[in-house]
């Protein structure tokens, strides 16, 4: 099991199992906050515990994530689906530089361009432990 915590301890966020490889995205929010994703569903795999507030693009009319950050030191914790899928489940995905270095230092990444193509890029073979600095 994977454990992220802000930086003030107040909130944290666990994974079960396997993360796979792990999600850098360069979109308007995502490169800001300097996330790298790893993703599964809300209260299935994922549980995010502690205070958080939220934050939602004010140029939407209806969003379709909302940003979970700690109240008190304001690390980005993860993000959170506005709507469930036809199955009623919530896709999440939470902030694995939250975690441990060590525990994630070799999950692959995988490249999003959430900017301008909306696809998958090529992997370029970088892991976590590439992008701490």
């Amino acid at each position: 099991m994977l454990t992220g915590t802000c930086h003030c301890g107040a909130a944290h966020w666990t994974l079960e199992g396997d993360p796979g490889p792990v999600t850098a995205c360069n979109c308007t929010l995502c490169r800001r906050y300097g996330a790298l994703w790893a993703y599964d569903y809300a209260d299935e795999r994922i549980r995010v515990s502690g205070p958080t507030a939220s934050y939602t693009r004010a140029a939407k009319d209806k969003p379709s994530l909302e940003i979970l950050f700690c109240p008190i030191c304001a690390c980005v914790l993860a993000w959170r689906g506005m709507r469930a899928s036809d199955s009623g489940r919530i896709r999440i995905a939470v902030n694995v530089r939250l975690a441990p270095p060590e525990a994630v230092a070799d999950l692959p990444i995988d490249r999003f361009d959430g900017l301008d193509s909306y696809d998958d890029l090529p992997r370029d073979g970088r892991c976590v432990r590439d992008m701490w600095f």
